[in-house]
Order: C-alpha cells, then structure tokens, then sequence
C-alpha cells in the first residue's frame, strides 16, 4: 500500500484550503472587492516599534516587562534598545581587579536587598547566584563596621550575634533604634502599595505617592521627620546619617524624609555573582530586544497621530534615522540631550546630581589604626567605615556636606592574589569621595610614610604611589543620584502621546529597584493603551459585521 508523505498531505491539504476559500469569496453573494483584503494579509497585525533609549537598570525593565505584556495580549512587538555606553546596566557595573575576569568588583551600584521584589523575582527567573552584600568581606577583626565623625568612632559594630548588636545599640541609643525600625517598617509597606492594584499601574507618580501617604514624608527634610517621629538626634546623627552619606552623599538636613528611611531599609542585603548588571543583561535578554550598543540618540521628532522618527549615530559614528510607535527615555531627562522636535508643552525639571568619586584598590597594607585615632595595641579599624558629621557641627542644607571625615565611606571588599604570588594576598577597597583622594591622603589612609617628591602630595593622586604599596586602581566619577531635596510633585510618566519617561522617580526613591519598577509601570500603561486599542477595533470590527448581516 503507499503510504503518502507528511509533507505531501500537507501540500494538498493547503492546495484544498486556497481553492475552498477562493470558491467561498467567489460564491458568496455579500462579495465585494472593495472590502476585501488580499489574501496574504488577512488577519495580519503589524508588530508595535518601540524604542527604549538606555540599557540601565529602567530601560531593561521597560523591555523585559513589555515583551511579558505583549505575549500575554498576543500583540506582536519589536523591541530596539539604544545605548550610548560599550555595556550594559547603566549606573551597575564591574570592573576586574589586576585585570583578571575572576575578580570582579562592582564599580557602580553594589546591593539591593530583600523587599526590591523586582530584582529579586528576576534574578531568580534568570538563574543568578546571588549572595549576601558582605560575604567576600576578608574577616580579619570582629569590628565589622565603624563610624568615624572625623575625630573619632562613634560606633562600632562587631562580629557578633545579632542579640549582642542590640543590647549594644539599646545601651547606647535606648528604645530610639526600635521606633527606627518601625517607622521605616511602615514607610516601606507604603511604599510597597505602588507594586499592586489598585495603585499600578500608576499615571502619576505625584497623585500615587500622595495616595498612599508618602508625601507627607517626601515633602520634609530626613531631620525634621525623623524629629517629628521622636528619633533621638543622637541616633540620627551617628547611625542613620552615616547610612545617607554612604547611599546618597547627603546629610539628613538636606535628603527627604522617605530616601532616609530607604537607607534603613537594609534587611537581607545581597548581590549577584559576577555583577548586578547581569540581571539587565538578562532582562534585556528575554525581551529579545535589538540592543544597540555605542548607539546615541539625538534628536526625536515625534507627531501625536503618526510614528517618531528617531536620529541616532551608530557605533560607527554613522547617522540612521528609525521610525517607531512609541519611544521611552529610560534615564535622567537632563543627561539625555535629546532634541526634541516639536517641543515638550513640559519638559522635566532639571535637578542638581551628586558628584561622586569612587576609587577602586589593591594593596598589601590593611588601613592605619593610628589614622583613626586607635591608639590601642594590636589595634585594627573596622572592615568597612562610615562618616558623619561631629557633635556640633550642622552644615544645615549645604550640598557640600562631608565635613571633616574629607569621605563618604571606605570598605575592605575582598582580598585577592598579588600580582606577585610571593607577596600572598592584597586588600581591595572601594573609597566613595566627594573629591579625588590626593596621594597624601591614600598615604595616611595606609599608614605609609611621606616619600620625597618634587610636588607636594596634595597635587599627586594615587596613580603617583609605588606599586609596592597600591598593586591596582581604578577610578570612576559617578552622577549617581539627585540631591533629594524635600518635594512633593514629581514628572509624570508620559511626557506627550507615545513619549514616556521614567526618571521622574529618581527624586522620589533613587535605586535600582525603583528604577526597574517604573519601567515595568510605564511598560503597564503602554501596553494597557495598545489592549484599549485593540478591544476598540474589535468593537469597530464586529459593529460593522452585524451592520454588513442587517
């Protein structure tokens, strides 16, 4: 008997179904050529364009979120992400000490923690190891963390049972650490209420913040607030203002009242193995988005009724021009010198960013007890070490705030192999400053004597030290985050029809975390609109069928 092929009964059963539907347009007395469509395109929807401008932490959110919109609606989409930098992750990003991949520090943003569901809901999805924020902490001395108001420590905080840090703290501050904790407890779960309906997706960042009860705490200084809420002036100072300059640069009489209670938000501190950037690298993945590297966008001319033009140079320094439906600047308005054609009836406000030096090392030399003020035998300065301002001392609003400290913060990260296997193992360290460090002060830091030189130390940096003493260096000028200055409006999501933004969160809540949620927000509204859209031509579609029967 002959057996017929797989692919020949599938040929005459599609030669069956063209003639079969040719006979029925044909046959069919309501036939006519002017309401047909050809019969290559019928049922054909043409694919959404949309441009995401930057590959950071919003951007790869606004791409991953909408590839999961769109799948679930059945709307097809492209997806092209332009990215003026060689990598991926924006304001997260590594860098390998002696130049060895094995090594990895991150450079940029370096934790998220517990409650910033959507970083860790991706890492999970994409099969990130992820750690505890400190576990390559090298854990040499119990003094885990010190803070130094530039005289002296005020705090320390040891290798010790949790219990031990408590009883420590309730000696020192009384029940204020405990009312702390609750205050932040109850910002955060009003916070949180943004993540879930009724309150997302939200068209407005000012009337959801205003909902949930966080304006009250945006719209004062961290000082005040806390003041308010009965936080003794002691703890602020020499516990949670640490925590502020060492996330923010800022002291608590110039952050708001929610960002300083962000910074107490730290339960379940963590980081991705190799790079918190790989969780936008996988993002950007899933959404399989053409992700345009070196690309930069300079200008966009946008019509309410028709596609925008994008122009853009390429990583050949070329200039191309794409149309696409909807465009996305996924970071701080002031940074993208776009030119927008016609202009904004709006435009985001322009916001004063922190300046931020970050020093990356390696070294044989752990840091200088006696540089501290630890006179003790045997003395070690704690792992990582936080600033504040001394008794006394109010530098009021002033944006330049580090006060006699002269840093924000230094860590001990890790210890790695010396270039030279005889010397055994250097410390590396990452120094955030508001001000390049001078080799005078990298010289005290490591407790190293003044070496003679034809200019004074103050003029060198650390690329003029020996080898001997710093074996690897990096560093980097940050624009960070805003100075986050008391407020209560912040910019909308959708700039004008088809245009959205995501950095009008930045001065409410500036991390990586609320960076990724407002590109999944504005990636909700997007797709919310297409959804109304498509039900709208449903609609359009079976009115006109019962109008064609009758």
């Amino acid at each position: 008997m002959h057996r017929l092929s797989l692919s020949s009964f599938l040929q005459i059963c599609f030669h069956f179904h063209v003639v079969y539907y040719v006979l029925a347009l044909c046959l069919s007395p309501r036939a006519n050529a002017t309401e047909q469509q050809p019969l290559g395109s019928f049922g054909v929807t043409p694919p959404k364009k949309v441009a995401v401008i930057g590959a950071g932490a919003a951007g790869s959110s606004t791409a991953y979120s909408l590839r999961k919109y769109a799948d679930a609606l059945h709307i097809p989409l492209n997806i092209t992400v332009f990215e003026h930098s060689p990598y991926v992750g924006g304001r997260s990003t590594t860098v390998n000490v002696h130049d060895n991949p094995a090594t990895p520090v991150e450079l940029g943003a370096s934790i998220f923690v517990e409650v910033n569901h959507h970083l860790v809901n991706a890492s999970k999805e994409l099969g990130l190891h992820v750690n505890s924020a400190n576990h390559e902490r090298p854990r040499e001395t119990e003094d885990t963390l010190g803070v130094w108001d530039g005289e002296q420590f005020v705090f320390v905080m040891k290798e010790a049972s949790s219990w031990w840090n408590i009883a420590k703290l309730v000696w020192r501050y009384g029940w204020t650490p405990v009312r702390t904790y609750r205050l932040m407890k109850s910002t955060v779960n009003n916070f949180l209420k943004l993540y879930d309906e009724p309150m997302f997706p939200f068209s407005s960042l000012t009337s959801a913040s205003e909902a949930v009860g966080l304006v009250n705490v945006t719209a004062v200084s961290g000082e005040d607030f806390l003041q308010k809420n009965q936080i003794s002036a002691k703890f602020s100072r020499e516990v949670i203002q640490a925590s502020t300059r060492v996330n923010y640069g800022q002291n608590l009489g110039l952050i708001h009242g929610l960002e300083t209670m962000v910074c107490m938000a730290t339960e379940g501190a963590m980081a991705v193995e190799g790079g918190n950037w790989l969780i936008f690298d996988g993002m950007l993945k899933l959404s399989h988005a053409d992700t345009r590297l070196n690309h930069t966008v300079t200008s966009l001319d946008w019509d309410a009724n028709g596609p925008s033009t994008l122009t853009f140079t390429t990583d050949t320094n070329s200039e191309e021009k794409l149309e696409f439906d909807e465009v996305v600047i996924a970071g701080p308005w002031q940074f993208s010198n776009i030119t927008i054609t016609p202009p904004l009836k709006k435009t985001p406000d322009e916001i004063p960013f922190v300046t931020l030096y970050v020093t990356l090392f390696a070294s044989p030399h752990r840091l200088s007890p006696k540089y501290f003020g630890l006179t003790e035998p045997n003395a070690y300065t704690p792992e990582t070490i936080l600033t504040t301002l001394p008794p006394e001392t109010d530098l009021g609003k002033s944006e330049a705030g580090v006060g006699p400290a002269g840093f924000w913060s230094i860590s001990t990260l890790r210890t790695v192999d010396a270039p030279d296997p005889s010397e055994g193992k250097h410390y590396v360290y990452k120094i955030f400053s508001p001000e390049r460090p001078s080799a005078e002060f990298m010289r005290s830091i490591l407790g190293l004597e003044h070496e003679p030189s034809s200019s004074t130390d103050t003029d060198t940096t650390i690329g003029d030290l020996s080898k001997r003493d710093i074996s690897w260096f990096h560093e980097k000028i940050w624009r960070p985050y805003p100075f986050e200055y008391p407020r209560v409006t912040f910019e909308e999501p959708l700039l004008a029809p088809h245009i959205w933004y995501t950095g009008g969160i930045e001065s409410f809540i500036s991390t990586m975390e609320t960076s990724a949620l407002m590109g999944r927000n504005v990636a909700a509204l997007m797709s919310r609109e297409w959804q109304a859209q498509a039900e709208e031509r449903e609609g359009d579609s079976a009115a006109s069928s019962v109008r064609h029967e009758l």
